[in-house]
């Protein structure tokens, strides 16, 4: 958490922060002194043994896995070819190095945390069904008053799904990525192929799991960027994950449990999926270690949902020490709900490990394309435990039948070739410059803004303490200039300091140096 002003002082020493690759989620700074070289061949070749890069897996190219560690490149090409003389990779030319054996006598395995033993899911006490979504009324006429959609009593859904179409100069909403980066060539040429492979039988009903083309495609991509070893079998494709915590709210209620915590701030609309499915919400704070898990263990919960790489809004990734003390309460019967919604947009940090990584007994691991590719897509992943998918894949049946198994293959060749992650270094260089921008702007215009979360993700957090103005107000404010933007209270159940969650990913630089300019206006205004 810094000010504006010690955001733009770090600015020039950002460029050269080495922040790991997400590949096996490798870090540099964890290699001996001298023995970078031959720590990096055991570390692929652990992965190689372990299963986690199986036959025909492909690896980074030289140039970009040493640009990401930080690393020459003769180092990672010497490493790859000491796998290549021990018979386990084969480089290829343009079409890259890939694994084509499995473990050697010689494998040196990886560091594996240490099991924690298998527990059923625990029911919290039963009681009434929460109320379902009320977060506020809305105003009769389909006007929303004088503060727009922006009342005190704050948002009911229909109401944030109001503020997405009213017209704007400036959009800072948060969780949209640049959608004009979308590979329209690239996923073109993958729908040719795939249409030219397709039989007629392939345009039936599909199993509602997904394709086992897709499902193997995610479980690759997972181990090699997130570090989460599965079997097809444990995946289940979702339209995004809004479907899959619809899919989990009425797994939980079929099997007894009625409240789950979540961080508080939190996403609203993650906190609305849910009640919407009659759970009750259990509001948990969240502090600069991530959420509180003195205070979860104390709400009574059976299962939370949480967001441990970034948190959504603070950015705060959940420490060490915070990681072990949850999953030694999900060990004792509570339910894990991982929203990994953007931790591939990183930039001035190492990557973080799953927590589905740690504890796949207690943790149901949710994601998407919604902010690699485009929300429009409605394409996500849910994994988990082994004792609830009959019952998740059974909902996911009478939900819809399944997602549209065209897209699917055409994104599990994306995976599989290597063009997603091309997609990826892309927009993640992009995405960087536009929260430099933004850094740059806020530090102009709203010198008392404190900025939390802007090593990662896709939006910023500001807020504004000991101020004595609402951030509806303000929000309110900076739409009547035409600048959209959420005020943190949407984001909150209990009360806090005033504040705004700021998209950055979906405009270019100078509009969005123009929308932080005129948010100082509608500041200026309040004071």
């Amino acid at each position: 958490m810094d000010s504006a002003e010690e955001h733009r002082s770090k600015g020039s020493k950002r460029a050269e922060a080495v922040s790991g690759s997400d590949f096996l989620q490798l870090d540099v700074g964890q290699a001996p002194p001298g023995g970078r070289t031959e720590w990096l061949t055991d570390r692929i070749r652990a992965a190689i043994a372990d299963g986690t890069l199986p036959v025909g897996s492909r690896l980074p190219a030289g140039r970009v896995l040493a640009a990401e560690l930080g690393v020459s490149r003769g180092l990672v090409t010497e490493a790859y070819q000491r796998l290549a003389d021990a018979g386990q990779v084969l480089g290829r030319g343009r079409a890259g190095t890939t694994v084509v054996a499995g473990p050697m006598p010689a494998s040196v395995p990886a560091p594996v945390p240490a099991p924690v033993p298998r527990a059923p899911l625990s029911a919290a006490p039963t009681g009434p069904a929460a109320p379902t979504g009320q977060l506020g009324a809305i105003p009769s006429g389909g006007s929303h008053g004088p503060a727009g959609p922006f009342a005190p009593a704050g948002p009911s859904a229909p109401v944030v799904d109001a503020l997405r179409g009213v017209p704007c100069r400036i959009d800072l909403s948060p969780g949209v990525p640049d959608l004009t980066a979308f590979p329209r060539t690239a996923w073109l040429q993958a729908e040719r192929r795939v249409l030219a492979g397709l039989t007629a039988a392939d345009f039936g009903y599909g199993n509602p799991q997904g394709t086992p083309a897709l499902r193997a495609a995610v479980t690759g991509w997972l181990a090699r960027n997130r570090g989460i070893r599965a079997d097809p079998d444990e995946v289940v494709v979702v339209a995004g994950v809004a479907q899959a915590l619809g899919l989990l709210a009425h797994v939980l209620r079929e099997n007894g449990v009625r409240r789950v915590a979540v961080e508080d701030p939190g996403s609203l609309g993650a906190r609305q999926q849910l009640e919407y499915g009659r759970l009750e919400t259990v509001p948990v704070p969240v502090d600069g270690s991530g959420i509180d898990t003195a205070a979860l263990r104390a709400g009574g919960a059976g299962a939370v949902l949480l967001t441990p790489a970034h948190q959504f809004p603070t950015g705060v990734v959940l420490d060490g020490e915070r990681r072990r003390e949850l999953l030694g309460w999900a060990a004792a019967g509570g339910l894990v709900i991982e929203d990994d919604y953007d931790a591939e947009h990183r930039y001035d940090r190492a990557p973080v490990p799953a927590l589905r990584a740690l504890f796949p007994e207690g943790v149901c691991y949710a994601g998407s394309v919604s902010k690699l590719l485009a929300p429009a897509l409605r394409l996500g992943w849910l994994l988990v435990p082994p004792r609830l998918r009959d019952a998740v894949v059974a909902a996911k049946r009478y939900a819809d039948l399944g997602n549209p198994i065209l897209a699917q293959l055409v994104l599990a060749r994306l995976m599989d070739s290597g063009e997603l992650e091309r997609h990826l270094r892309f927009v993640r260089r992009r995405h960087r410059r536009r929260r430099d921008a933004m850094l740059r702007a806020i530090a102009a215009h709203l010198p008392g803004a404190r900025i939390h979360g802007a090593a990662a993700g896709l939006h910023l957090m500001v807020t504004f303490d000991g101020a004595d103005f609402e951030d509806t107000a303000l929000a309110a404010a900076a739409l009547a200039l035409g600048v959209k933007a959420h005020p943190l209270s949407w984001h909150r159940i209990r009360p806090g300091s005033p504040g705004l969650v700021l998209g950055y990913a979906a405009g270019p630089p100078g509009e969005l140096e123009e929308g932080i300019a005129l948010l100082g206006r509608a500041l200026g205004r309040l004071r």
